[in-house]
Parts: C-alpha cells; structure tokens; sequence
C-alpha cells in the first residue's frame, strides 16, 4: 500500500510542476485523471499498437464499423487506431496538440465517451497555449504504467489515491459528487452487513446499483466491505448512473482502472427523468442523493409518470424544491421480488416535511404500512465536505427478518465522531473503524439502549382530524337549513390523533373540555406518518441553580480583576 500511495503521489506531485498557477488545486484532478487513464491504456496497448493502426487502415473502407474486428484481433476491450500515443507525441514537438487531438480520436468508443465526457478539449488547449501540454505529456510518460509492473488491482488502487487526493483538494467544491469514505463504509456495513448469512457461501452472485453514483465510490467501497468482512469469493456485479458529465467520466474510469465493467455506468443524465436501467431489478442500492435540490426541470416528466399506477411515483410526490425521496421512490421500484436492502443518506427534511395527505407524509406512509423502512441511523454533524448540517442513513428492505417485521428500529450515531487535525470545507468530523462497528453492533443488536429506540410502525402515524367550531353573530350561533351549526371556517383547527388511540376517546379527553361546542369532521380525516427523530433520544438537563451561575460570574470577575492588576503591575 506504501508503495500505491507512493506512486499516486509521485503523479500529483509531477503534475502539480506543470499545472501551478495555470490551475486552481481543485482543478488538478479533471487533468491528472484523465491522462492517467491514457497513459495506463497507452501502456496495455503498446505491445499490439503497431497491429492495431494496421487492423483499421485495412478495414475502415471495407466495414462501417469495424470495432468488433479490432477487438477480437487484440483480446481487449478497448483500442486505439491512431499512429500516436503520448510516448509518439512527443516525437513531434511542433505539432503537439494536432497530434493529441487525433490521438484522442482514435480511441474505441466505450473510452472515447469516458475521455469526451471529462471535458478535457478546453483544459488541454489552455495548456496549450501556455505552452505546456507538451510538458505534461511528457511528465506522464516517465510513468510506467504497464502491468507487468502494476496489475489492474495496484492500478485501482493508484487511481483510488488520486481519485481521494483530487476530492479532498475540492473541499467544499467536492461535496456534491463526493461522499466521504467513512460515511460511504458505515452504510455499507448496514446494507450488506445486515445481509451476512445470505451472501456467505460460494457460486454467490449479486447486483448492486447506485442511481447517483458521482464518482462511484459506493459502489467500488460497498464491493471491497463486502469481499473483506462477508466473503472473498462473492461475484458482485455493479451498475450505476450518473447526471454530471465530469464525474460520470471519472466513475467510468475508475471502473475501467478496477477492471470492473465501465459499461455498466450509464450517462449523463437523470435517474429520474431518464432511467437507462428501465425495468431491471438489484439485490443492493446505495446512495447518497443530492440534498435540497429543485426538481423542477423534471417536474413534467414526474408528472406524467405519476398518473400511472405502476409507475415509480403513483403513491406521490415530494416539494419541488427537494427531490431526494424520488431517488428512494426510484429504488424502491427497482427491488427484487425475492428481496433487496437499500441504504440511502438523507438529511432530515423527508423525516417530517409535509402535513398529512401531502406528498412526503404519503410516500412516508406507503413505506411504513408495506413494511419496508428497517433502520434510520442519525449521524454526527460537520460529516460532509459542503453541508455541517445532521444527516440520517436511511435502510430500507423487503425482506426483515421474522425479528424485526413491524418494527423500525431508530440508531441515534451524532455522538459517534472524533475531530477531524484539518477540516475540509464543512467536514470536521470522521468516524473511526472502531465507532462504525460500534454502531453496527447497535444495529446488529437490535436491543433498546440510550443509543437505541425499537417502535411498531403504527407508532409513526397518525389521524388528522378536523375540529370545527360554531360561527356566532350577534350572539347567537348560526345554523344551515337543516338545523345544524354551521361552522366558523376561521376558528377551524386539527388535532393529531396517535393511530394507536381511539379518535373518539382521544376527543372527548384532550379537545372537549376546552371546546365544549365543538365537533369534529370526520369526513375530512387523513392519515399521516412523520419521524420525529430528535424527540426519541432527547433527554431533559435541569438548568444550574441561580447561586450556582452567580458564584461562577463572581469568580470570573475576580479572575479579570487579578490578571488587570498583573498586566498593570508589569
């Protein structure tokens, strides 16, 4: 590992020489990434490059398209037709980029999409014109790259390095495709954790998908927790998809750097409003969706769907102004009959946000009454690159065990965290290998503690029942033709009445004997579910005693008058 660290930050360093000044820290990854991964393909292909460039003269007026023949000629997944590769590019010093840009062209399409989509054209023709491509290029190619040197692992671990490097030089710039390793290994605990017995044994194969998948760190961590702590032998296949083009690139990469299958990462675009993974079913989804985002520019298409009643948002629909309970609605719809585990990072809007019979409270409720919401973890704050705010790990299941049918369990983990020598951007907190299991064996546990609270799930609902008073005027209380008192729509309230007691009785004692003439509308009850998470683990501190803040007060005045009359003496 010294070694892989070693190496990640002998390339940072060497590249850092030519992007100084030219580019901001934060910048340096969209450039290092990239040619890492053509000097790595550059490396594999050098041995067959000559044939290759053969392969496709001798072709390309014969065939419209002739991929497939280069492939199975090179047994590779990949090609590049182009006579140059970065090592031949330096041959030709005053034609550096003409030469670069042919070379680009001529990759195969699955690594031309990867490379077109990092955007590269304007970071190259601004190194360019500050005379330095020629530089980096030739940097790069002092690596060696090739696997008889480095296999795909060590090189997966190389591109993991710089993958990390370049998310914590963005600090707060990375938090919206970053989600931080310690957060991303205590999610994976849960959801695959939960799952031990079945994923133990050999021939085991299973999927995992990931509908945001930034820079896919959750699916190649989920993977690596899973084969270190369940089972070596457990063939995981992973999916994923991703809206921004830069990250979708690097997601792509890493997987082609991992050996993975980079084509199973699909973009860029919407898992909302453009799912490419229509229709199949995974047995794991991870994620950690974007936090308060408008989904406003999806919103026609959420629409449309949610008319169909077996489509992902027939049950409802949050706020357009934060569209992260879609993205769970979206997993939901992509479970296994037989069974799925889905973990999912919230902050606390979907909690509570929405009254009863609005959108949140009514995809709340489906999930709860079909059983499905399994634990919510609270986690520390400050955990994030770009928010301080609490988070929440949401497990969401299909297939409880016998144990926990009916029951959602609640984890309270904001203590669970050690401080972090540097922040970066909003992160100053960690959570450290020994709290995440800590924290596992709460859940695994399943026992009621102060870190703990196990609640049915009728405990989340509850009815809301409209309380109507008389209108009066002029004393007196006016009725409708039938004799009944027509209510005063300006004194109209509710009440939230626990699904587990009698409306009635619920009535008679808490509303009545304050309102005596009141009634209640039961025509216009609706049944709602919240999460007040805070409330559960609350515990009241008494105030200190007045004498006691006094005393404190008069022996700090004494100090500041002792250390005056110390500094005035001097």
């Amino acid at each position: 590992m010294n070694n892989i660290n070693s190496l990640s930050s002998l390339i940072w360093s060497s590249a850092d020489d030519v992007l100084r000044g030219l580019f901001k820290p934060s910048e340096y990854g969209r450039v290092i990434l990239p040619f890492v991964v053509m000097r790595r393909l550059d490396c594999v292909l050098e041995s067959q490059k000559d044939k290759v460039y053969n392969l496709y003269d001798s072709y390309k007026n014969k065939l419209s398209d002739p991929s497939p023949v280069i492939l199975k000629q090179v047994g590779l997944p990949f090609f590049n037709y182009s006579k140059y590769d970065l090592t031949r590019i330096k041959s030709d010093p005053n034609n550096v980029l003409m030469n670069f840009n042919n070379y680009i062209q001529g990759y195969s399409p699955n690594v031309f999409d990867i490379i077109e989509n990092f955007s590269i054209d304007p970071l190259v023709e601004k190194l360019h014109k500050h005379k330095r491509l020629y530089l980096l290029i030739d940097k790069f190619t002092e690596f060696d790259l090739h696997p008889s040197v480095i296999d795909n692992h060590q090189m997966g671990l190389v591109y993991e390095e710089l993958l990390r490097m370049f998310s914590e030089m963005s600090n707060e710039e990375s938090g919206d495709h970053f989600t931080p390793r310690d957060v991303v290994k205590l999610l994976v605990s849960f959801v695959f954790g939960g799952d031990r017995e079945d994923l133990q044994g050999e021939g085991k194969i299973r999927s995992v998908f990931d509908p945001c998948c930034g820079t896919g760190g959750m699916l190649t961590i989920g993977k690596q927790w899973a084969h270190e702590n369940i089972n070596s032998d457990l063939k995981i296949d992973l999916y994923g998809q991703e809206l921004n083009d830069v990250t979708y690139s690097i997601c792509k990469s890493d997987f082609l750097m991992m050996n993975e299958n980079p084509d199973n990462i699909h973009g860029p675009c919407s898992s909302i409003s453009d799912d490419r993974l229509q229709g199949r079913k995974f047995d794991y989804m991870i994620t950690n969706p974007p936090f308060g985002v408008s989904w406003k520019s999806e919103k026609i298409f959420v629409e449309e769907e949610k008319k169909d009643p077996n489509g992902r948002f027939f049950v409802g629909t949050p706020r357009v102004s934060d569209g992260s309970l879609l993205f769970l609605q979206h997993l939901i719809h992509k479970m296994n009959p037989e069974g799925s585990r889905i973990g999912i990072v919230f902050n606390g809007s979907p909690l509570f946000t929405g009254d009863a019979g609005n959108g949140e409270s009514e995809i709340r409720k489906w999930i709860i009454e079909n059983d499905w919401l399994e634990c919510i973890v609270s986690l520390p704050d400050r955990m994030f690159f770009n928010t301080g705010i609490t988070t929440y790990i949401w497990i969401v299941t299909n297939k409880k065990s016998r144990a926990r049918k009916g029951k959602v369990q609640l984890i309270d983990g904001t203590s669970f965290s050690t401080g972090m020598k540097k922040n970066l951007g909003d992160k100053g907190k960690y959570m450290s290998d020994d709290q995440i299991q800590t924290l596992f064996d709460v859940y695994q546990s399943n026992k009621e503690s102060n870190f703990c609270k196990i609640f049915p799930n009728e405990h989340f609902g509850y009815t809301k029942v409209v309380v109507e008073q008389p209108l009066i005027e002029n004393g007196n209380i006016r009725t409708d033709k039938k004799g009944n008192p027509k209510p005063d729509t300006k004194k109209r309230d509710s009440e939230r009445v626990p699904l587990n007691q009698n409306v009635d009785k619920y009535y008679k004692r808490e509303v009545q004997p304050h309102l005596p003439d009141s009634w209640m509308d039961r025509s216009k009850d609706k049944i709602g579910y919240e999460i007040n998470f805070t409330k559960y683990f609350y515990e009241f501190k008494f105030l200190r005693p007045l004498e006691q803040i006094t005393q404190d007060l008069k022996s700090l005045d004494n100090e500041i008058k002792q250390l005056s009359v110390e500094i005035i003496g001097e």
